[in-house]
This record gives structure tokens, C-alpha cells and sequence, in this order.
């Protein structure tokens, strides 16, 4: 990978980065509220189970195939995978949470970067013919940027789990070195929910963790809540 694209790499994964994931804690809120969730031994499992369960049969799958069209110049690939993981995913609010950090995050690369492919998906979007989930779009990116697809994969799997530690500090007693402690304990985690979504097709993207789509179903319709999902 070039320099270019290991900065470009850096500054997707970097929680500066203006997408709006803070807003998500990815159901994490619901198992925190009914106590499913109390410590950092059960939100490692938690993460270990998002992780093996959601993002690497389903966000990792539709991640390669849209990096794979960028390599091709194929759009109508890159929104084939889009559809494909709206479809799959089950709960709605983590549809329209993907979805809202895909578009702001291709809104961003739009703005930074003059390329007829993401032109092309951008008013895909636009029109409704794909909904633009962060996943594919960091695909897309990924693969113009000349970020490997094994790398991007990677990016995604430590995005989330980020993204999911930085919601456990607000909702939990979870201090910075226990948040530490969990990234780096799920690496071998990461390397293995990369390697399994390898050897899967579109048509092989089936996410299922039922607790999951449960609790984020309740969540929608909390009285009170910090996240939007």
C-alpha cells in the first residue's frame, strides 16, 4: 500500500472523521438499560458477537464486493451489494444509521475527491435506486483510494469497534484502559470475521443474531434514549 493510501487509510479510521457514527450504539443502549450488559467481560462478548455474527457475514461481505466494483468500474455491483445489505439487515434503526454515516461519509469523499464512479453512485443514492450503507460506501472509497480490500475490511471491523467502546464509556463505567484492553484482546476476533467473509457471495450474506434485532427493536421505541440507535 502507497503512502497515499495508508494516510487515507488513517484518516477513514481516525473518530474525527465527520460521519456521524457517535450517534450509534449499535443497540448497545437497550442491552445497558436492561442490564444484559453491566461490565467490560460482557461487552467483550457482545462486541465479539457483533463482530462475528452482523459486521463479518454481512458489512464485510457487501464492503468486498463494492471494493471489488471500484477495482472493475462496476456501479451496478457496488449497488447490488448496497441493496443486499439493507435487505439483510433486519433491525430499523441500524438501516437507517448505516445508511445516514454512508451518505455523510460519500457526501465527504465527494467533496474531496473528482471521480466518475463515486459521481455515479452519489446520484444512485440521490434518486433512492441505493441507499448508500457506510459499509459500501467505505468499500467504494477504499478501492479508489487504493486501500487494499483485506486492509479496508480490517478498517471496518476496528471502526466498529471504536465506535461501539466510545458509546460503552458514555453508557457504562468503562474506563479508557478496560476500552484498551478490549480492542486489543479482539484483534485475533477481527482477523477472523475478515478471513470467513472472504469466501462469501452476496447471496451468502446472513447475519443472524437474534438478541440483537430484539433489543434494537425495543430500542426504537424507548421512551428515552441517548443514541439514535
Amino acid at each position: 500500500m502507497s503512502d497515499d493510501a495508508a494516510l487515507a487509510a488513517f484518516r477513514l479510521a481516525d473518530s474525527f472523521l465527520p460521519v456521524g457514527t457517535y450517534t450509534a450504539s449499535y443497540g448497545l443502549e437497550q442491552f445497558a438499560a436492561d442490564d444484559r450488559v453491566v461490565d467490560a467481560d460482557d461487552l467483550d462478548s457482545l462486541l465479539e458477537t457483533y463482530l462475528r455474527r452482523q459486521i463479518g457475514p454481512a458489512d464485510l461481505v457487501a464492503l468486498r464486493a463494492a471494493h471489488a466494483g471500484a477495482r472493475d468500474g462496476d456501479l451496478d455491483a457496488v449497488c447490488a451489494a448496497d441493496r443486499r445489505l439493507a435487505a439483510v439487515t433486519l433491525a430499523a434503526e441500524f438501516r437507517e444509521s448505516a445508511e445516514q454515516s454512508g451518505q455523510r461519509l460519500l457526501s465527504l469523499q465527494s467533496d474531496l475527491r473528482d471521480d466518475e464512479l463515486l459521481a455515479g453512485y452519489a446520484e444512485r443514492v440521490d434518486s433512492g435506486a441505493a441507499p448508500g450503507n457506510y459499509a459500501v460506501v467505505l468499500g467504494l472509497t477504499a478501492g479508489l483510494a487504493g486501500i487494499g480490500e483485506r486492509r479496508a475490511c480490517l478498517l471496518c471491523c476496528h471502526g466498529f469497534a471504536t465506535g461501539l467502546l466510545g458509546a460503552a464509556q458514555r453508557l457504562l463505567s468503562l474506563g479508557h484502559t478496560d476500552a484498551q484492553r478490549i480492542l486489543d484482546g479482539l484483534r485475533p476476533v477481527m482477523t477472523d470475521v475478515v478471513d470467513d467473509s472472504a469466501d462469501r457471495s452476496l447471496d451468502g450474506m446472513t447475519p443472524f443474531a437474534p438478541l440483537v434485532d430484539v433489543l434494537a427493536a425495543e430500542h426504537e421505541r424507548a421512551q428515552r434514549r441517548l443514541f439514535a440507535s
